[in-house]
């Protein structure tokens, strides 16, 4: 058990050193992160509950669950809105009155963090049910899928508290907009290409991986250097 806490959780540990490495202007409260970790892990519990009805809707209604109809609508109305929309609901309960969040980049801080809190435990039961050879993809593979949307549901969610503190509630509500649907469609296609099974989709889904990967991390060094006080 040692062996599958270790390999769920190294990787989200490392990504939770980065992402705070790159708060620069104010650390944030331990005690907050600590919070929104565990928020994220709690998220889980809904997302599962609603993934569950979602595709028993989807074959209540007849989909046939071998189709790409079924596995688009499974992967990006069911499973990436459920889980993203659990994680926004649990970020914003955790921190948006909170007087620590002063600046835009620690939207992004408490992104990652309530991400990486319900990534961490989905790679824990994950590796206890297939084993530690899914260790290695999931840990360079989904958890950081994890993290990325965390950043930018993160980001748009700073804008919106920013745009709401200084009245300008039309850019707010985009912003709040924008916080859900990036993360679900960067999640949603990320699952939808790894659940095809052929070999054209598993090259698709690797460059996704690797394209996003490397624009996530410009973003962040950007939304880092231009951080700015809400």
């Amino acid at each position: 058990m040692t062996m599958v806490l270790v390999a769920g959780l190294v990787p989200c540990v490392v990504l939770l050193w980065y992402i705070n490495k790159k708060d620069k202007v104010e650390k944030e409260p331990a005690g907050l992160l600590a919070k929104l970790i565990l928020l994220g892990c709690l998220s889980t519990i809904p997302a599962m509950i609603l993934e569950m009805v979602g595709t028993n809707i989807l074959t209540a209604i007849g989909l046939d669950e071998n189709s790409y109809l079924f596995v688009l609508i499974e992967n990006f109305l069911v499973v990436a809105l459920a889980e993203e929309g659990c994680k926004k609901f649990m970020l914003r309960r955790g921190s948006w009155k909170n007087p620590a969040f002063n600046y835009v980049f620690d939207g992004v801080v408490y992104g990652v963090c309530v991400a990486l809190g319900f990534a961490g435990l989905e790679n824990v039961l994950y590796i206890s049910g297939f084993g530690m050879e899914v260790a290695v993809i999931r840990g360079l593979a989904a958890v950081p899928l994890h993290a990325i949307c965390g950043v930018f549901m993160g980001h748009f969610y700073g804008l919106e508290k920013k745009y709401t503190v200084t009245g300008m509630t039309g850019l707010a509500k985009n912003m709040r907009t924008l916080s859900i649907v990036i993360p679900v469609l960067i999640h949603g296609f990320y699952d939808f290409a790894a659940s095809i099974g052929s070999d054209v989709f598993t090259y698709i889904w690797l460059g996704f991986v690797i394209i996003v990967d490397i624009f996530a991390i410009n973003a962040i060094r950007q939304y880092s250097n231009t951080d700015t006080m809400i």
